[in-house]
């Protein structure tokens, strides 16, 4: 239950702080009574434009005492992981949580079951190194969100 808070207040502090400029403004106010079917088809959205996705929050796991490079490096596997996932069109959303809990971050997938999710986590490095554990719940969102990646790549100056 915790857990789910964090996540609900991570949400609304995204959605609180997020001030489009007066250009995209203009666009959403042009189109917001413009039902875009073809769209909707391309990010799978329901009649109310939301759709299914698992959410993995990664957590703390069993094997924490790795030396600083065997870390580094675990780190940049986790990473490369991550990239790996989002290209493929599967991972939607990942990112830290600030802090240093035992709730490290989460994974939005693009998937319709728990077991696929899954099989997804088991390809991230930390997992296999038992540094991270994730639990996998299934959740129903805007199919908006299947637009992060493309719009990411045009605010990041730096590739993770």
């Amino acid at each position: 239950m915790k857990n789910l808070i964090y996540f609900v207040l991570l949400l609304i502090t995204l959605t609180a702080c997020f001030q489009p400029n007066k250009n995209i403004s203009k666009t959403i106010e042009n189109e917001k009574s413009y039902y875009n079917e073809e769209l909707a088809k391309k990010y799978g959205a329901d009649e109310y434009g939301m759709k299914k996705y698992v959410i993995a929050f990664l957590k703390r796991g069993p094997n924490r005492d790795q030396d600083s490079i065997t870390k580094a490096n675990l780190q940049r596997a986790h990473l490369n992981n991550i990239e790996k996932l989002a290209k493929e069109g599967k991972l939607v959303l990942a990112g830290p949580f600030f802090g240093n809990d035992d709730l490290r971050g989460i994974y939005v997938f693009d998937v319709q079951t728990i077991e696929d999710a899954k099989k997804l986590t088991e390809t991230d490095p930390a997992i296999q190194a038992g540094s991270l554990i994730m639990e996998l719940k299934e959740w129903y969102g805007s199919a908006a969100l299947m637009m992060v990646n493309d719009i990411h790549k045009k605010l990041a100056k730096t590739e993770i």
